[in-house]
């Protein structure tokens, strides 16, 4: 048997794995460890495993994970997201949508000051659906938006998925983070007019609000200052060059902290729930990473990655169609896993491809981000959806699910556009340098 084939062999025992519902990082670490004993023997895989562990754990851009986590968890209890829920209400509560607009804002504000897609979702569960619900808005049209505006939160950043990408793929977290900015705009555009359509060609999905005065909108952003502050802070700390990616972080911490003091929200059992949840996130990340760099040695000792690029390259079709083809395997993988597993299986298998086709890791980086937005809240396997239906059991799963097919559409418009002008990811991190 040939070394590829016992590499694909462990690529199917792997997603058996996954079916039988093991833990991601322990179903990639084990089957890795399997293939590389059969491929090198028990005492290598011994060594891999070891020296995998060591070096993942004291990699010094791990660091950012915990301290974004933090951070997140900071902005979390400083209720942030409320206030930017009341200001943009003001400015597009009036329009047909007008309700689910603002919550489509006020998840890419909140996703602005945090890395996590489920968090955006849970805390506008509690905030906007009451408010929707009172409205008479369809719960297809109000849960929708919330599970999509949510997976935001890994797209714009801080986006703990653009970190994992990047330890994964050796590239830059702060380039990684820049090249999200502008399609983080686009889809949260493209999310408002999708709404404003498919409410204003049927009303009763969700009526418009009352309108407020200019007067109001505009003093209503001073409630936003928090979240300008935040984003400025990291963001704009990583743009000029002041501060990597790890520094903002600590420096974003350190600011949350600060907000959360002045605004009245830092209690004891607030600041133990923070860490608590933190450390929990972070040591499932740090598993998964450490299980998906063993897989990633696995597929180049095999060669299987190798003889993928051979193939993909002797196909007679366009790069661009093999990009294509690429996007359609994580779309249907997207319905059928959780997307963080999606992200670290098909990474190592297809980057090397990626790049001896000539196309830039960092706009690759942004299409794979917005593929796993995507298979948030595609059925059967939604993670956002899963997590809203915990919270609101008195609408059926499938009625979520069904609010969903707009904003997967918006999301498939927004990953054309990007490889027909690849600009939209790169253009940023071009200027920045």
């Amino acid at each position: 048997m040939e070394e590829w084939q016992i590499g694909l062999i462990c690529v199917v025992a792997m997603f058996v794995l996954m079916v039988l519902r093991m833990h991601i990082g322990i179903t990639m670490g084990l089957t890795a460890f399997i293939g590389v004993a059969i491929l090198n023997g028990i005492d290598s895989a011994f060594s891999i495993l070891a020296q995998t562990a060591l070096t993942q754990g004291s990699n010094y851009m791990m660091s950012v994970i915990p301290l974004y986590m933090l951070m997140g968890e900071f902005a979390f209890l400083s209720e942030l997201s409320l206030d930017a829920y009341k200001t943009v209400n003001k400015w597009l509560g009036h329009l047909p949508g007008g309700l689910a607009m603002a919550t489509i804002g006020a998840c890419a504000a909140f996703a602005a000051v945090q890395g996590s897609s489920i968090a955006g979702a849970v805390i506008m569960v509690a905030i906007a659906y009451p408010e929707m619900k009172a409205r008479g808005y369809a719960n297809s049209m109000s849960l929708g938006c919330i599970a999509a505006g949510g997976t935001m939160g890994i797209l714009i950043p801080p986006s703990n998925a653009f970190v994992v990408y990047g330890i994964m793929t050796e590239q830059s977290i702060g380039k990684l983070f820049t090249a999200g900015i502008i399609p983080g705009l686009l889809l949260t555009v493209f999310f408002w007019s999708l709404t404003y359509i498919w409410c204003r060609r049927n009303p009763r999905l969700g009526p418009p609000g009352r309108a407020v005065g200019w007067r109001e909108r505009i003093i209503s952003l001073k409630d936003l200052w928090s979240v300008a502050v935040l984003f400025g802070l990291v963001m704009g700390g990583i743009y000029s060059g002041i501060f990597n990616a790890t520094e903002a972080a600590g420096v974003g911490v350190l600011a949350a902290f600060l907000i959360a003091l002045i605004r009245g929200r830092l209690t004891r059992q607030g600041i133990k729930r923070c860490v608590q949840n933190t450390l929990r996130t972070t040591g499932m990340i740090f598993m998964m990473v450490v299980g998906a760099m063993l897989f990633n040695y696995l597929l180049t000792l095999s060669g299987l990655t190798t003889a993928l690029a051979d193939f993909c390259m002797k196909l007679p079709i366009p790069p661009v169609g093999i990009i294509v083809a690429i996007c359609i395997l994580f779309g249907i993988l997207g319905c059928l896993m959780d997307a963080w597993a999606m992200m670290l299986i098909v990474v190592p298998a297809v980057y090397p491809t990626v790049l001896a086709l000539g196309f830039h890791p960092l706009w690759f980086g942004v299409i794979v981000v917005i593929m796993m937005e995507m298979g948030m809240i595609t059925p059967p396997v939604g993670m956002n959806v899963f997590v809203m239906a915990g919270m609101v059991k008195e609408v059926p799963m499938s009625e979520i699910f069904s609010g969903m097919w707009p904003f997967v559409l918006g999301m498939a418009l927004l990953v054309g556009l990007i490889i027909a002008f690849p600009e939209i990811a790169l253009f940023l991190p071009r200027v920045m340098g």
